[in-house]
Parts: C-alpha cells; structure tokens; sequence
C-alpha cells in the first residue's frame, strides 16, 4: 500500500494583527467582520516555556515534500512554496540535514516523528501495511494505519495476532504522544495526523465507540458518511475541558497501558468531524481556506480522506481549532507530487517540473499565505507559538528524462513520456532465475520485506534455515532487463538484512509475528510484489515480470522505503519563542527522534518515557537551552553528535553493518562460515551498541529535563567506546 488512504527568497512580511473586537459569551469578532470561537486557550493549559511565551503549539507534517530538487533545473517543492519557506527562513531556523528512520514510508516517518523512539519501540518499522505470520506459517497484511489504542489491523478479517497496533519494547500499547500536553491542561487538535485519530471504520470505530454503539451501526447503514463522520479528526481533551462534554458526545479517551503513575484516566476525547466541527464552528459547516465546504468525492460532508487532506483543507481545520482555544494543533498535508483530484478520488503521479505538479505548489503555497494572514489576524503569531514543520521521508522520482532538455517547470513545464515505478514480480523472478519455487510473501515496496512460509511446528523459519539462506543469495544476485534504460541490471538488490541487522536497524518490534524473515533494498527505480501459488509460473510466460505501467489516474512514481540518500533525507522548519533565527540551514545530522525532545523541552514539558532522540540545541536561543546542557554545552555536543551515528537508523554504525550483512547473505561458503562469522560480530557489536546507547541516551535525557549536567569524564569515556564501536564497523563493512 503506497498512499496514506491506505492504508528564496526574502523574508514573508508578517500581516499585521488586526482589532479584534469582544461580542460577549467567548466569542470574538476580527475586523474583517469574521465571527469565531474564544482564541485564548483556556486557563487550564499550563505550557511552561522559558520565559512563559508559548501558548500555542502548531505541528505540521507534509507527506512526500522536499527541500531538495528533484531536478537540478526545477526549483524544489519548498522552493515553490515561498510563503512557507521565508517564514521559516525568516523566523526561525531550517534544519536541512534531517533523516527518516526505516522503513521510510509514511507511517514510520511519522509515528517516529510523533513518539521520539525508533520504530522497535513502537510497533511500525514496516509500513504503510506489512505482513504477519499466522500459527500455520503463512501470512496476512496488517496495516499501520490504525487508532492509537486499536488491536492489529488485518483488514480481511480476523487476525491470529491479537498484540496492539502501537507496539512498545515492553509488548504494551506505546506511550500516545498527546500526554504530556493534556496533562499539562491543554487540549490537543488531532487533523489527520497518523493513528492520534480513527483511521479506518472497520476496526477503530468498534475500539473506541463499541461494537453496538449508534457509529458502529452507521457504519453499516451507510459506510461512505460514517467514514466521513468519524475518521481523521479529532481532539483529545485535558480534564475537565468543557468541550469534551457528554452532550457533546465525547468518549473516554482511553489509555490503559500508558506509563503514568496512577494511571490516565478521567480524560475524553471528541472523534470524527461530526462531533468536532460543531463544537469548534457552530456555524457550520467547515470549510477550506478558499470557502469550499469540504467533503469527499461522493458529497459526504466532513473528513474527505486522507489523500484529499490538501493544504487549503488541513491548514483550514488547524487555524478552525486553533481559534475555538484548542492550543496544541498536529496535522497532516498530503502529497503535492500526486494530483489527488476531487478529494483525493485518484492518484495521478506527476514528474517534477510537471505543470500540474507546478499548479498543486502554487496552490499549497496560496494557503500558507492564507493560513499564516489569518492566524495573525487572530493574533496567533511567532512570538506566542511554537511552529514545526517537517515531512515524513524523502523520495526518489522514477521516469524518463524531461523534455524540453533544461525545462525548469515554472518558466517552461516539464513533459515525460514514461512515468512510474518498473512493477516487478519478484516470486517469478527468482523462480525463473533460480528454479527456486520456495513460498514467501513480500510487503510489497521498493524494499520488499520477505516472509518465508513456515509450518504450523515452526511457524517462523530460523535465520539460518537452508531455504532462507538459498533465497537470500538468489535475491543477492538478481538481476533483469531494466525496461527503462534496456540494458541488463546486475545486483538490483543493494543491501540485504535478516533478522541480525535488522535489529541493528531497530526493525524488529515486540511482536515476533510481524518481523520479516529478511528485509532486500533494491534499486530504488523498483517496486516488488510477489504472486502466490505453490509453484509460480516462469517469466517466459504473460504478463511480464517487469515492467512499467501505462500511466493513469492511479499511477505512481515517485519511490520511497529504501536506503537511498533521497529517500532517507527530510528537514525540519521550527519558528517561535526560544528558537534560533538565522537564514542559514542548519547542516547538522539529526533524524526523526530528534524532534519529540526538542519540542517537549521548547514548551516546558516532558514525557514519561526515554527519548532515542536528542535535544537540538544548536536550534535554540540561549535562554530556551536547558541549564544542565549548558553548564557542559561542549560535551553535550559532542556526545549528541557521536550517538547519533552510533544509534540511528541511518546513522554511520548502521550503514556500515548493514553493509557486512550485504556481503553475508550473498555468501556461500563451506560450512556457510562467512556468513556465520559476520553475523555474529554484527550481533556483539549491536548488543555493545545496545548497552552503550542506553547508558548515553539517558544522560542525554536527564540533562534536558531533569536537570542532571553530564560529567565530563564520564562522557569521554562514553566518547571513546563510541568510536571504538564505529572502528569496529567500519572495518567489518570493508573498503
């Protein structure tokens, strides 16, 4: 599943606030004669900033958007949206060195993002759906798009997993990242943002109204208005926050497992635009920036579907909750690569430079004009809120050279002949190259995680299986007809990990059901699936193995999930009291995690749980750095820097590791003792790695909110056995 429904310049002049005239009873009026709900937050929200400034919080993250140019000649998708761009710029500090974890595809780049831990600590390293094994050894897709709290989702029926959607290291349901801010009295606007709202009607509506309640019936009834009723948005309430009365129709904003002393309870939360929008716009009803009601392809009044969560609509539901006093807003903006249609009712891969790609940017940047012009007016600005925004991974663009050569799309549109991902069946492949007709499925992806059959005995195949061993190799050394270049590609396959550098990867969660027996990343031109069947037809015989697909309103091209440095890289935009302003991106290496800390630490709060993330100080203003990491700021630093590369998923342990293991399961050897030799110094050096990063991540931790400074000698030492391990990795990997 490869979309989220399934599953520069100068400085921006800021708009000047405008009078805001007080009507009685909570509601205001803005000079242009706009009524709305109260701004001001209410008096129980208690963010506790440096220098008290913070009273909003506005979190906004893109699918699929770059900083980078996809084309040297065409201007990047940030460079097209301006308005964005010179108000980070402008404002506060772009981070232009940031990293996905793996796999990067949209749900883990966001649930990391959202939660500050890798995805083996929260259930989601293989998405937008995945595989699971049964007791009998075969498997069935999850899907990562699920609500918070929800059991595994199969959308085929009944799972044999009965573990939850939202996984930790402790097989418990993971830590929900509005906490921190409902505890702090805050209520927290949910908008599309992945699993902080109902994704799906077949399992989320039961896991939160009940399987007998009036939603569930809808449901039923009439299945296209219940998903525009109840998925996608949402608020999640402080005690006692008047908006998530009963009459209202709030439910108990449940958290069983949440590691709080004395538990989380007495919260509600409100789900679905049917029951938020009166509560935020009693007028009725919502509306996108331009005026438009919004509603799905089909006329169902309320959330559209993902793919349709464009700019004018998602920023339009932020700014809707941000003026009825809901002062922490996260949301997401669907692709602008895609042409979504009506409401996101197709998928239509646009080529960089592309006209209709151009028009989509000149749109989303019209409605960040919009939106930063009306918050503004409402007087939610830079100097009270807290702005991030970021994007879920990067990607890579699959396709035929542009013409005209050096079209830059915006002086002169770009066209394409070919467009899209080369669709390769990679059951049939290895079959026709190898003769081996072992059963495996795959999640199917430009990195297509395999799973082996097992047997009802052995429902999951040790590593060191022969048949395992065999398929690694074959996949090893795969190679086709690329159907663009018509030229023979040797060693399609880049990287392979099983479950030993997997691991090392933080790919393995707290449910065994759902690893992959090993995990190949491919050329990232490609994108695998596998057929089934107990033995599998040859190449040589219709439909093709590879090959590109005729363009449609369904088509895709634009690759993600794999190792590739423009897959891997994303960026982060923060502007607001205690953040740094300087026009100059910031180069420093950060990944996903990083963002949780640092914005906990920003707003004065923190979770109850370790980070594997780090604080961006380098990002902050003096006052906004905590005093313990500034009594050794060098060797904060320092410190930071070295983990990173020791414990992120891309960082340089990893890539190095994962590089040994390349050269491992290609091997075959007598005795297969090559293979058995590398992986076990992978395994020692990720368990040393394991030990070291826990020691160093939990110092990191308590100098940013615990006021605990690091000693000195301490951290050398933490210095030295961190190169030591990369050393030691570095040598494995090779030249």
């Amino acid at each position: 599943m490869k979309g989220r429904a399934w599953t520069v310049l100068a400085a921006l002049a800021v708009a000047s606030l405008t009078a805001i005239t007080v009507l009685g009873l909570g509601t205001v009026q803005t000079a242009s004669g706009r009524s709305l709900v109260n701004t001001t937050p209410t008096t129980g929200c208690q963010l506790a900033s440096a220098k008290g400034k913070i009273k909003h919080v506005i979190y906004i993250q893109f699918d699929n958007t770059h900083l980078r140019r996809d084309n040297p000649n065409v201007p990047s998708d940030l460079e097209q949206m301006p308005h964005l761009l010179n108000f980070i710029n402008g404002n506060g500090r772009l981070l232009a060195n940031d990293h996905t974890a793996l796999i990067s595809h949209t749900a883990t780049g966001i649930l990391t993002s959202l939660t500050g831990v890798y995805p083996d600590r929260m259930g989601q390293p293989v998405s937008n759906s995945f595989r699971y094994f049964k007791t009998d050894g075969t498997t069935r897709t999850g899907v990562s798009f699920a609500y918070w709290t929800a059991p595994l989702f199969d959308p085929a029926g009944s799972t044999t997993d009965t573990t939850p959607e939202m996984i930790n290291e402790n097989g418990k349901i993971a830590p929900a990242p509005w906490v921190p801010y409902t505890r702090a009295g805050c209520d927290f606007g949910a908008v599309a943002t992945a699993n902080t709202i109902l994704e799906n009607t077949a399992i989320d509506i039961p896991t939160v109204f009940g399987p007998a309640s009036p939603e569930a019936a809808e449901v039923t009834s009439n299945p296209g208005q219940a998903f525009a009723d109840f998925v996608g948005i949402g608020i999640h309430c402080a005690q006692g926050s008047a908006k998530c009365s009963a009459a209202n129709n709030a439910r108990p904003d449940l958290l069983p497992d949440e590691p709080i002393q004395g538990g989380y309870t007495g919260y509600n939360g409100l789900f679905g635009a049917k029951y938020v929008d009166p509560v935020i716009k009693p007028s009725g009803p919502m509306t996108d920036l331009n005026g438009n009601v919004i509603q799905d392809a089909s006329g169902h009044i309320g959330f559209p579907g993902f793919d349709g969560m464009e700019a004018t609509v998602s920023l339009s539901w932020v700014a809707q909750m941000q003026e009825a006093g809901v002062p922490v807003t996260y949301a997401y903006i669907s692709d602008a690569h895609d042409g979504h249609g009506t409401a996101g009712n197709i998928h239509f891969a646009y080529g960089p430079g592309e006209a209709g790609y151009v028009q989509q940017l000149h749109d989303y940047d019209t409605a960040f004009q919009k939106f930063f012009d009306r918050l503004a007016a409402d007087g939610i600005n830079k100097s009270n809120t807290l702005f991030v925004f970021t994007v879920d991974e990067g990607d890579h663009f699959v396709g035929d050279a542009p013409t005209p050569a050096g079209c830059d799309g915006v002086t002169t549109a770009c066209n394409y002949n070919r467009v899209g991902e080369i669709n390769a069946d990679l059951r049939r492949m290895v079959y026709t190259q190898s003769g081996d007709s072992t059963l495996f499925s795959v999640h199917s992806d430009d990195a297509p995680t395999v799973y082996v059959n097992g047997t009802a005995a052995q429902p999951i195949r040790d590593q060191t299986d022969p048949a395992v061993r065999n398929l690694e190799r074959e996949m090893a050394g795969l190679n086709w007809l690329n159907p663009y270049t018509g030229q023979t590609e040797n060693n399609i396959m880049v990287g392979l990990a099983d479950h030993t550098e997997m691991n090392t990867l933080h790919m393995v969660t707290a449910d065994p059901f759902r690893t992959p027996t090993f995990t190949p990343f491919a050329d990232p031109d490609w994108f695998f699936f596998a057929t089934g069947g107990t033995t599998p037809a040859t190449c040589t015989t219709p439909p093709p193995c590879a090959f590109i697909p005729a363009r449609t309103s369904q088509s895709f091209a634009w690759n993600h999930g794999d190792i590739q440095d423009e897959i891997a890289s994303t960026w982060i935009g923060m502007v607001g009291p205690g953040v740094d302003q300087s026009a100059t991106p910031d180069q420093t290496w950060t990944d996903h995690t990083d963002l949780r800390p640092t914005m906990l630490s920003l707003v004065g709060l923190k979770d109850d749980y370790r980070h594997d993330g780090r604080l961006l100080n380098g990002d902050l203003t003096g006052y906004a750095i905590p005093a313990a990491v500034k009594m050794n700021l060098t060797g904060f630093n320092q410190l930071a820097d070295a983990y990173k590369q020791l414990n992120a998923s891309f960082g340089t342990f990893a890539m190095n590791t994962l590089k040994a293991s390349t050269h491992a399961l290609a091997s075959n050897d007598a005795g297969d003792s090559t293979y058995n030799s590398i992986e076990g110094q992978i395994q020692s050096l990720t368990s040393q790695r394991d030990a070291l990063a826990v020691q160093i991540k939990a110092a990191l931790d308590a100098a940013t909110f615990a006021n605990q400074p690091l000693d000195s000698a301490q951290v050398q030492s933490w210095l030295s056995q961190a190169q030591s391990l990369q050393s030691q990795a570095a040598t494995l990997a090779g030249p």
